[in-house]
């Protein structure tokens, strides 16, 4: 459920943000790390507490794209002192299956890429491929993986628990004596202990412990009782300094399933992975950030280590602190802690590869089993261009159900449920893009041309000054409403450091409000023009049956298609316990969650309560 959770913060974070000063405290530690700290009483007693790491997606190469992500992933499986009852034991468990997978992919990459490359075999990755070498070390490393979990005799357990079922009264007390044998030989075997990061917060207080991976950066999170800022301050120290990276193979297949059920497995998941790798010709921003299979397939623990010594050292790490504290405190807890972690020896090497001039328009046409829909986008501008400010209004004169493309469309001639537009402008390049789905039996390209018809009119007619009020007025009255949280002003803080400098936030609102009519038509003649667009047209596949959901179709049109993703993510979940622990985790942060986000938070928490019901009627 963590990317439900990201998603709610990434909506909270589209808009330019505070319409008031904010003002945080930056100290810096002698090994590079910056903090900004910002205290405030309007939440007694509790700290909004995280760290960015300045890294994402773009800053990878063809080889380990996910790895960001994969990171993620790693860095709650503990270190030497959580999340492990014997490190000894356990740092043999993963020297083991370390040595296994490096002759597992040695073998891959010398025997079955060239199989695969000669037309022998059509996956060099799937077990039914296997030469009997690699069947053999795959089983070795499966049974070493289960051993540093306690999984050792699953499957027995399995066999006999089934047969326990329908066992005889006398038969019993002997198949649940076999049954508590293996068990025992588990526990003792196990040397993981699952998810002890997590436990410990949660005994002492702590909520919302979570993280997210976007394309530029890395941020982990967590809300903690005030008296519990030094419990933060160890526990977060300590996984920067000492993570082992446990379960580094095991956790690749839980990522492979991750991206099987939020690209593969959605409608229209593959192909928008598609059209981003088109859109982006040459810069990081062409692969997803879950990554590429193969590449998932194919990590080393050498490149992970590589990796995580030049992006998560203090130098390229920000943390942030917003809540009831006092900063004198706050900073020598922060200074005894975090000083033990060591500077890089290699500094992030900078971004060099920048996106190329298109020169032509480009298109994609799909099919699949979903609401047909389109999408036009634009190369624009990253992250605190001048020109960015401008788009951003232009967008918010587009959106909402007082915005043009809702009259023109929806209400007025009808061929969409739902249209939208943003620009979003990442670290090093921008995009501005239009999306809609139809209503009944629109064709997608009519959608299409009336895009085309808005832009014209922005193009040809300065906005009047009473709609560039209106805009500019819900942007300040949105601003005002995120300072109301401390969770929601740790994430703007750290996202616009991530991107490039926290300032952001202050500045936006200024830049925002000096943006005017003129602005608003020169960008819009300045980048929209045929030969600098992509479009993705969906059609529905022959024979699929258009989706009913009168809870989906009742949210804005902008959210529909993420939360249609998210909804069938969360009805292939088979695990009750864990839907409701996500719930849990859900409903306590359901009064951090921004008013614009409100109705996708409110979907979703339905979804997941209808699934659980759901499980619980198999029973």
């Amino acid at each position: 459920m963590r990317q439900v959770l990201c998603a709610v913060a990434a909506l909270a974070i589209s808009a330019p943000v505070l319409a008031q000063q904010v003002a945080p405290e930056v100290f810096t530690l002698d090994n590079g790390m910056k903090f900004l700290l910002l205290p405030r009483t309007d939440q007694p007693n509790v700290i909004a507490a995280g760290w960015v790491a300045k890294v994402g997606s773009v800053n990878e190469r063809p080889g380990i794209t996910g790895i960001s992500h994969f990171f993620e992933h790693m860095m709650f499986k503990g270190t030497d002192t959580i999340g492990t009852a014997d490190a000894g034991a356990d740092s043999k468990y993963r020297e083991q299956q370390k040595a296994l997978r490096a002759r597992m992919n040695e073998i891959t990459w010398n025997q079955q890429y060239r199989r695969f490359f000669n037309g022998e075999i059509d996956d060099p990755w799937s077990a039914a491929n296997d030469t009997p070498e690699l069947a053999k070390l795959r089983a070795d490393l499966k049974s070493a993986m289960d051993s540093q979990q306690g999984r050792l005799d699953a499957d027995r357990i399995a066999e006999l628990q089934k047969d326990l079922t329908a066992a005889t009264a006398e038969a019993k007390p002997r198949l649940e004596a076999q049954i508590a044998l293996l068990k025992g030989k588990q526990d003792a075997a196990r040397t993981v202990v699952k998810d002890e990061f997590d436990k410990i917060y949660t005994g002492q207080g702590g909520s919302g412990m979570n993280a997210f991976t976007t394309n530029d950066l890395t941020f982990y999170f967590i809300n903690v009782p005030s008296n519990k800022f030094e419990l933060w301050a160890w526990m977060e120290s300590d996984r920067l300094s000492n993570s082992v990276f446990r379960e580094f193979f095991s956790e690749r297949d839980v990522v492979h399933e991750e991206r099987r059920l939020r690209t593969e497995s959605t409608p229209t998941g593959v192909f928008q992975e598609q059209f981003e790798a088109m859109f982006y010709a040459s810069s990081g921003y062409s692969w997803p950030v879950i990554g590429w299979s193969s590449d998932l397939n194919s990590y080393t623990m050498e490149e992970a280590m590589k990796y995580f010594n030049i992006y998560y050292r203090p130098n390229n790490l920000c943390g942030v602190v917003v809540g009831d504290f006092k900063p004198a405190e706050v900073k020598a807890t922060i200074t005894n802690y975090f000083s033990r972690l060591k500077r890089g020896e290699q500094a992030p090497p900078p971004v060099v590869t920048l996106e190329v001039p298109q020169l032509a328009e480009m298109r994609m046409n799909a099919e699949c089993d979903c609401q047909p829909s389109v999408e036009v986008r634009y190369h624009t501008v990253p992250f605190r261009h001048k020109d960015g400010y401008a788009l951003e209004v232009m967008a918010a004169v587009l959106n909402g159900r007082t915005g043009r493309l809702y009259k023109s469309m929806v209400e007025g001639s009808e061929i969409a449920s739902g249209a939208s537009a943003q620009q979003e402008g990442r670290k090093y390049a921008g995009a501005f893009s239009f999306s809609a789905e139809v209503k009944g039996e629109t064709d997608p390209r009519e959608l299409e041309q009336s895009w085309y018809t808005e832009l014209k009119r922005i193009q040809d007619e300065a906005v009047p000054a009473n709609e560039l009020q209106k805009v500019k007025n819900q942007f300040a009255a949105s601003n005002f409403r995120r300072l109301k949280s401390n969770f929601f002003l740790l994430v703007q803080l750290g996202y616009a450091e991530g991107l490039g400098t926290w300032e952001e936030i202050n500045d936006s609102p200024r830049r925002i409000e000096a943006v005017t009519a003129a602005d608003i038509q020169r960008v819009a003649k300045m980048y929209f023009g045929e030969k600098n667009r992509s479009v993705a047209v969906y059609t529905r596949k022959a024979g699929a049956a258009a989706p009913a959901d009168a809870a989906l179709a009742a949210l804005p049109g902008p959210m529909q298609a993420q939360a249609r993703m998210l909804g069938q993510q969360i009805g292939k979940e088979t695990d009750a316990a864990k839907l409701r622990t996500n719930l849990e985790r859900m409903k306590g942060q359901a009064a951090q969650v921004p008013p614009e986000a409100k109705p996708l938070f409110d979907y979703l928490v339905s979804k997941v309560e209808a699934r659980i019901a759901e499980l619980d009627g198999k029973k």
